[in-house]
């Protein structure tokens, strides 16, 4: 083998993976920041993770200190403005996963994300479980009022500092769930009813360390399925996996879909 075939070779782990996945009769993917940091988004307990680098930002996704602090929520609201995420395109990943649903049975895209790259790559919605919601709307803690959180940074670039609801008064957040917060209660038990009957379970991009998101996986392992990770740090439960694949996903994904 000379050294371009053995660059182009698949690695034992990926293919070990492919095999799984053609076996599965039912997958469910668990995606998490690793997915996206090639999109220009920052993960957050990674090497150079937003909160690795700053843990005093960690703050801003705590309900309680964002509840009672006037100035982290107007900080918070700044940050908003000029998050990454309004630029983000779907990456070669997020591409490769769309395109997987359509080679294998998927029952359910689990994500950690809120950044809506998965459903821009063309993931089917139907399949989609955002298990910590999305920045796409602003939602209010003091009643059910909802809206386009386009609306809402307009507000926050004409002047206002700390947005308020227009129904209630209340206090306005991204719908996202925070630390402190529970998880909507049908994307959860969606997600559980899932995992439970699962063949395969793939973590992607997620270092698994957030409960109730690294549930899943236990659950899945407890009902018999099949388990692999592909992340580039190691977690908790690299020990309990079929296969780990280190390489970055934007090559690991698109090299898998191929083997396929």
């Amino acid at each position: 083998m000379n050294a371009a075939e053995a660059r182009s070779a698949p690695q034992p782990e990926l293919a070990a993976i492919a095999n799984l996945l053609r076996d599965a009769r039912t997958v469910v993917v668990l995606t998490g920041a690793g997915i996206s940091t090639d999109s220009g988004i920052p993960d957050f307990r990674g090497p150079n993770g937003v909160w690795t680098k700053d843990p005093a930002a960690e703050k801003a996704a705590d309900i309680a200190y964002y509840v009672n602090d006037p100035e982290l929520r107007a900080q918070a609201w700044q940050n908003r403005l000029r998050s990454e995420i309004w630029q983000a395109e779907p990456n070669a990943g997020h591409r490769a996963l769309a395109e997987l649903e359509q080679r294998v049975r998927f029952d359910a895209l689990l994500t950690q994300n809120i950044d809506g790259l998965h459903h821009a790559a063309g993931s089917s919605a139907a399949l989609i479980v955002e298990l910590h919601g999305n920045v796409r709307e602003a939602k209010c803690l003091g009643c059910d009022w909802r809206g386009p959180m386009s609306e809402t940074l307009r507000r926050v670039r004409a002047g206002e500092t700390d947005p308020r609801c227009i129904e209630c008064g209340g206090v306005l957040k991204s719908a996202t769930v925070s630390f402190g917060e529970s998880l909507v209660a049908t994307d959860l038990e969606r997600a559980i009813e899932v995992s439970r009957a699962c063949d395969l379970f793939l973590a992607v991009g997620t270092s698994l360390g957030v409960y109730p998101a690294n549930s899943m996986p236990t659950l899945a392992l407890r009902h018999g399925a099949r388990f692999a990770v592909m992340n580039a740090e190691p977690t908790p439960f690299d020990s309990y996996a079929d296969a780990v694949v280190r390489t970055p996903l934007g090559e690991a994904l698109p090299a898998l879909v191929a083997l396929l």
